[in-house]
């Protein structure tokens, strides 16, 4: 019977050999090699491209209409519309970057026994291992969200979560796979039978909804609330996991809307609520976060900044991995792009993208409406890496939301004179910050703004040395938080259009 048979899958130029069985989906089988499907497997976009060499792989309505007829005759399919139908070879380069993780030195009250600390990301999940009498970290795992296959931003999640079924899939995942995190963690410090005294895990409101099995759809539709955003405690085995001695599991409280958990680790770890000085902390993720404050009290918001600083929508987006542009500068007019792992070109991730249209500005190849000039589709950046007309769109929309949200942010708190802005997240870290301010996105000093690294991972390992009184919530930082819903905002929407547009020139005051 067919349903039963398998079939060899051969991937090139790794060489590496799957089995599959017939009618599996593509998608299920590419994703662990690394493959991206930036809209879900919904066929909306072109981020899942693959060459069939060799085999059967089926052509239907949406490949159609997202790839040209040149493409399908050289094999192009796009893999989350394809089964497994036969043996394939298929051509495939391997996303190997390096996900974002913290050894950051830190002062802590020890102790006893043994933390991990997860950040629970959209795109990516990282996990240490720590010794709680010294502060060591014994291990460290990191491995891309398995949730990642049904979309890459979090609205995507939330839509296949609502559906039948959809939760409890994404739940079983997410806990299973963080649960596989943590075994790995023990097996590498050579301690499968020790028992862990803490586990405690930040993310976004969606992720934490989603890991605590907390109904997603108020988050689905307006206002975009929900009452279920406090601390979370659950206990080791309620989550399928067969931990010695049955470890508490805590998920820190969320802010409000879709600000997270991992906002409030990134307060803990910039030390911004211990602050005299009025400074601000932004997270540029596929849903931009953003917090504006001091030791006396902080305005925090989030912005659906979408997954365009993650190469996702992008044309020839792609993460920060061995192939991608990640830099863009011109000398003397000619273009010089920086390519991850000194490898051919196949893509632009989102510091590439940044720069590229900030190069493209001052060669006036880009005019500060967005337009390429002489109405071109596209400018060639490394063949055959080329930024579209859309891509610039994507990056405007993105780009209008953060700012658009930090100065409505700023404007509340009485626009005060910012003494640095942190900038958080893997984005965050290698952004080019004279190439944000160029496009309008960071319009703040380069000596001002400072990447923070992952405060998500550092804030949960402080956690774990802070039980914060008796309940463990952060009460008394949080009362000093006020979350902000920019969608009921009446300027939101006008400052957002304003800062669609890209700065004439650098601003002289630098």
């Amino acid at each position: 019977m067919t349903e039963n048979k398998t079939y060899r899958i051969t991937l090139r130029p790794t060489h590496a050999e799957l089995r599959a069985a017939a009618g599996t989906p593509l998608r299920d089988v590419l994703f662990e090699q690394g493959v991206e499907f930036p809209c879900g497997g919904q066929g909306r976009c072109r981020g899942c491209r693959v060459r069939v060499m060799e085999g059967t792989a089926g052509i239907n309505p949406a490949q159609r209409e997202r790839l040209s007829s040149e493409e399908i005759e050289a094999g192009w399919r796009l893999a989350c519309q394809c089964t497994v139908e036969s043996d394939l070879v298929i051509e495939l380069l391997q996303w190997d970057a390096a996900i974002l993780v913290d050894d950051t030195v830190f002062a802590f009250q020890p102790r006893s026994g043994l933390g991990v600390a997860v950040d629970l990301g959209t795109t990516t999940l990282v996990a240490q291992l720590l010794d709680l009498s010294t502060g060591r970290v014994l291990a460290v795992r990191t491995a891309l969200n398995g949730q990642a296959r049904f979309g890459a931003d979090v609205m995507s999640r939330i839509q296949f979560g609502v559906a039948d079924g959809g939760q409890r899939q994404l739940t079983e995942m997410i806990r299973r796979q963080i649960g596989g995190l943590i075994e790995q963690l023990l097996f590498a410090a050579s301690l499968t039978c020790a028992e862990i005294a803490d586990i405690v895990l930040v993310g976004n409101t969606v992720m934490h909804h989603l890991f605590c099995g907390f109904d997603v759809a108020p988050l689905s539709h307006y206002p975009f609330e929900s009452e279920r955003t406090g601390l979370a405690r659950l206990g080791a085995r309620e989550l399928g996991w067969k931990f010695a001695g049955d470890p508490p599991v805590r998920f820190l409280p969320c802010l409000g809307g879709f600000v997270g958990s991992d906002v409030l680790a990134g307060i803990m770890a910039t030390k911004l609520a211990e602050s005299q000085n009025v400074q601000g902390l932004v997270d540029l993720g596929t849903n931009g976060e953003i917090v504006i404050g001091n030791r006396e009290r902080m305005l925090c918001a989030s912005t659906a900044a979408g997954p365009a600083f993650e190469g996702a929508r992008i044309s020839m987006g792609m993460r920060a991995a061995t192939g991608a542009i990640s830099e863009v500068t011109a000398e003397e007019g000619k273009l010089h792009c920086h390519v991850v792992g000194n490898a051919a070109p196949r893509g632009l991730c989102g510091s590439g993208l940044v720069d590229a249209v900030a190069t493209g500005l001052e060669l006036e190849v880009i005019q500060p409406s967005g337009r390429l000039a002489g109405g071109d589709a596209q400018w060639m950046l490394a063949p055959p890496v080329a930024l579209t007309q859309s891509d610039v769109r994507e990056l405007q929309l993105a780009k209008a939301a953060i700012a658009a949200g930090l100065r409505i942010l700023l404007e509340r708190w009485g626009n005060p004179e910012l003494h640095r802005l942190y900038l958080a997240g893997a984005f965050g870290n290698y952004i080019n910050r004279a190439s944000a301010r160029r496009i309008g996105l960071i319009d703040f000093p380069s000596e001002k703004v400072e990447a923070a690294g992952n405060t998500a991972l550092l804030g949960a390992k402080l956690a774990l040395f802070s039980l914060d009184g008796e309940d463990g919530s952060f009460q008394e930082v949080r009362r000093r938080i006020e979350h902000v819903s920019l969608n009921e905002d009446a300027r939101f929407q006008d400052v957002f259009v304003e800062e669609l547009t890209f700065p004439q020139s650098v601003h002289a005051r630098d």
